[in-house]
């Protein structure tokens, strides 16, 4: 950003794509060591001053034009390709009992601060079985906090896998029923994105439960019957919310093929590359130098 506004500065036509709300994306705690106000402050004039900018959710676009005073930015959903659904392999590679419906996380890192402290919050509260697949890198002293906190019984039916490469990671996905996205919404960047996580899901044709951030809210009223909130937190709403789902095969049957019709009418890059394509030539033809 700081090069950005050293562009600006030499007369340059500049665009801004706020993937994530720098000055708004970590705890309370960690910002201390955080330059803000001199992230606000490159934030705010790439907004005002720039000729271009993206951000990957209503909800975030609307919160940065109140709090910067700058036009919207254009909403566009970070969306991976319908064909990609081609290239899924079918293999079952994460499931052990396939009698059992199986609900899927992953991440970068698997540790804690993620929102598997919902998940597993909510696992002695199940009326109904499944299998868990947690999909990440362990951060240090995982398997320990994990092992504290997982009842007895779920034990021998969480399973962690390793990444895998972006050109199999939707296989992987679509090998499962459930994505569970529990985003905090404590953290303010966090709670008006719209995360790879959840499209993702969406795109595999999974039923999504996730915690109610305005961000996901977003996304589920896109995608009515397909994405079930619950608030976050609250690991009672969270285990109803599974077991209306892992209770029923017609429903949950039906949840993912209406997650499916939701990935190819709005949350895929076919349908978010127009966007993208127009909002950048508006940008372009309203005096680039």
């Amino acid at each position: 950003m700081a090069a950005a506004v050293g562009l600006l500065r030499d007369g340059c036509l500049v665009g801004i794509d706020v993937e994530d709300w720098f000055s708004e994306d970590l705890p309370q705690e960690a910002r201390k060591h955080r330059p803000v106000r001199l992230l606000r402050n490159l934030e705010r004039k790439l907004l005002t001053l720039g000729g271009y900018s993206a951000c990957p959710s209503r909800a975030m676009s609307e919160a940065l034009a109140r709090e910067f005073g700058c036009p919207q930015p254009t909403v566009i959903y970070n969306a991976f390709p319908w064909s990609d659904r081609e290239s899924i392999d079918g293999l079952p590679k994460d499931r052990r009992d396939r009698r059992l419906p199986s609900i899927h996380w992953f991440s970068q890192t698997l540790g804690h601060g993620r929102g598997l402290e919902d998940l597993i919050a909510a696992l002695p509260l199940l009326k109904h079985e499944a299998e868990i697949h947690l999909r990440g890198k362990p951060a240090s002293g995982f398997e320990s906090w994990i092992e504290h906190r997982v009842p007895e019984a779920w034990r021998g039916r969480i399973m962690v896998h390793g990444l895998v490469s972006n050109a199999e990671l939707l296989s992987r996905i679509a090998e499962h029923d459930i994505g569970f996205a529990g985003e905090t919404p404590l953290i303010r960047s966090r709670d008006l994105t719209v995360t790879n996580k959840i499209l993702y899901y969406l795109l595999a044709g999974l039923a999504v439960v996730a915690s109610e951030t305005t961000g996901q809210r977003e996304v589920a009223m896109q995608a009515p019957g397909g994405v079930f909130l619950y608030p976050s937190g609250d690991a009672s709403a969270l285990a109803a919310r599974l077991d209306a789902l892992l209770g029923s095969a017609g429903t949950l049957r039906q949840a993912k093929a209406t997650a499916l019709d939701a990935a190819e009418r709005t949350f895929c890059w076919e349908r978010q590359e127009r966007v993208l394509l127009e909002s950048i030539k508006r940008a372009l033809g309203s005096g680039a130098t």
